[in-house]
């Protein structure tokens, strides 16, 4: 869960990790796109989707997180908050980055077949989504935190994850 106080600490569900899966092949097919990626402001992958096997994600979402980290401080050097958009046009692929409620960061790649405009039309929306997810486990963590609710594990939860 998202804890309302430190929302930079996140612990995906099944529920949100499903909602943000779907979410991500939606935005793929509707980008033309090769790969998206989802990714904590950590660097730490949450989720992807499309070609992802000639793609070393870890040093992906690593530096995607470093990239945002960077050109916020460049931001505000120039007296900027921030940059919520970033865009790397390569030779073949292009790369599209933005973050999702200053929370999450979304990474498009992206080749010929699609163009940047498309690109920054269905992250927008797919982006709104994502916030929507977002605000709706900040509120599911914010009642369990005020009602005491504490998911424990017993031995038999940790004896089944052994199997």
């Amino acid at each position: 869960m998202v804890s309302p106080m430190n929302q930079n600490r996140f612990i995906l569900h099944e529920k949100e990790y499903n909602e943000f899966q779907s979410i991500l092949k939606k935005l793929l097919i509707d980008a033309y796109a090769k790969v998206v990626f989802l990714v904590d402001k950590n660097g730490s992958l949450l989720t992807s989707a499309g070609e992802t096997e000639d793609f070393d994600t870890t040093s992906l979402a690593s530096l995607a997180a470093g990239n945002i980290a960077a050109t916020g401080g460049l931001a505000s050097l120039i007296g900027e908050k921030e940059f919520s958009i970033l865009f790397h046009e390569g030779q073949r692929d292009n790369m599209h980055i933005s973050l999702v409620d200053n929370r999450l960061i979304l990474v498009v790649v992206f080749d010929g077949r699609s163009s940047i405009g498309l690109v920054r039309l269905r992250v927008r929306r797919a982006g709104e989504e994502l916030g929507r997810i977002l605000k709706a486990v900040d509120e599911t963590a914010e009642r369990e935190e005020e009602g005491g609710v504490i998911e424990e594990l017993t031995e038999a939860d940790i004896e089944s994850l052994f199997k």
